[in-house]
């Protein structure tokens, strides 16, 4: 865990102030560092407060247990949680003010060992939503994206592990999607953000009603675009086929580690081969990695090893490919080198070959060469443009991209 500059944050400050007021500040410079979540991490005689930045944990300050105890019972209260429960999971949601800025907090609380963990996801209204377009794709994907997203009926799958934002593109296409002249439903655990003109409905494990449940019934509402939040359980995976095959849109998100993987994950749930070869629009596999500080990031002349982006010199734009970036230090980045994130993508579109070893129940590596051969670019090539472009580095890709995904196993 790496330690944040707390040049503005004085763990001292934090000690003498009381919890409204701590709480206040913790959520004013988890703001300011543009954090995606803030935790109290408790454990036997502190509480640790830390935040996740772009994908890393980051420590922020150490309290007492008392003091962390009255600050996260002050986040309760205004989550409108019970206190008094320590011994069982809650969750809650609080929209709270940093100056001009609405903070949309999204509340977790755990027993552990020692005590209760807190964890809040942060959203910024006035960052709003990414578009299609503002997700890092390359404009050959994106392409390929929009023709998809254009069809009247289908199934379009996001895969990726946990964290890699594709909840994130999902809404994406949502927005595209909602023009007016379609009825979307969506089906989420939990609703992560509201949009305006869709239908959203929530899991809610208590009463009995999941992923299936809410599936079941959304059919019934006549919609023409169904987003799935995740499919997780046979059910779900069968029913979301059934509706992509009878004319309905289907969006949802996947557990596979590639694109050509996420098949064989809809096959692991029983879906069947025919139909889901039938209804398949594509499948969208992405990781996320962090962008260079435009402000300091150094460049690097490989102008003496031409080949370094010889694999991908097709897709690239005048003047790239000559150099490669690193991760520079200055205050608008907090010293880090790092200011946002992208993704890294893997667009399999469907066509006829790739129809016909679906329906074959066909292995994930004949698949995949399948797919390269329609112009699939892998995570290993998109990777490489990214560096290429000066938007990310190469230490950076090694970091969160697993070696076999990037063929660097073979």
């Amino acid at each position: 865990m790496s330690q944040v500059s707390t040049e503005k944050f004085r763990v001292t400050d934090l000690v003498k102030m009381e919890a409204g007021e701590a709480v206040n500040a913790l959520l004013e410079r988890a703001a300011e560092l543009r954090a995606s979540d803030l935790f109290l991490l408790t454990d036997e005689r502190f509480v640790t407060v830390s935040v996740r930045r772009l994908g890393t944990l980051e420590k922020l300050a150490v309290v007492s247990s008392e003091h962390g105890r009255q600050m996260a019972s002050h986040i309760k209260a205004n989550a409108e949680m019970d206190i008094s429960e320590r011994r069982r999971p809650s969750d809650g949601r609080w929209i709270h003010t940093v100056g001009d800025r609405k903070i949309d907090l999204r509340i977790n609380c755990t027993p552990t060992l020692h005590g209760e963990d807190m964890a809040m996801r942060l959203w910024d209204h006035s960052t709003g939503l990414l578009t299609v377009d503002e997700l890092g794709m390359s404009r050959q994907d994106l392409n390929k994206l929009l023709f998809m997203l254009n069809h009247p009926s289908g199934l379009l799958l996001v895969t990726g592990p946990t964290g890699t934002g594709k909840t994130t593109s999902l809404y994406g296409c949502l927005q595209y999607l909602n023009d007016g002249a379609r009825k979307i439903n969506t089906l989420e655990d939990p609703i992560e953000y509201a949009l305006d003109g869709v239908r959203q409905s929530q899991v809610n494990g208590k009463l009995g009603v999941d992923f299936s449940e809410l599936l079941r019934n959304v059919l019934r509402q006549a919609p023409d675009v169904i987003m799935i939040g995740e499919i997780r359980d046979e059910e779900t995976a069968t029913t979301a086929v059934r509706a992509a095959n009878s004319g309905h849109l289907v969006l949802a998100t996947l557990h596979a580690p590639t694109a050509a993987g996420a098949v064989h994950s809809m096959l692991a749930l029983h879906a069947h081969p025919y139909f889901l070869s039938g209804c398949l629009l594509g499948v969208v596999a992405q990781r996320l990695v962090r962008t260079l500080c435009p402000n300091c990031r150094a460049e690097y002349d490989i102008s003496e090893s031409p080949q370094t982006f010889q694999e991908i010199e097709s897709l690239l734009g005048e003047g790239e490919g000559k150099s490669i970036s690193g991760p520079g230090s200055c205050d608008e980045c907090f010293h880090v080198g790092y200011t946002g994130r992208t993704g890294l993508f893997e667009l399999m579109g469907v066509n006829q070959e790739i129809r016909r070893l679906v329906a074959e129940s066909a292995s994930s590596e004949t698949i995949q060469k399948a797919a390269k051969r329609n112009g699939m670019m892998i995570f290993r090539q998109s990777a490489l443009l990214k560096v290429a472009q000066g938007i990310t580095s190469t230490e950076e890709i090694l970091r969160d991209v697993p070696a076999e995904q990037l063929g660097l196993e073979d």
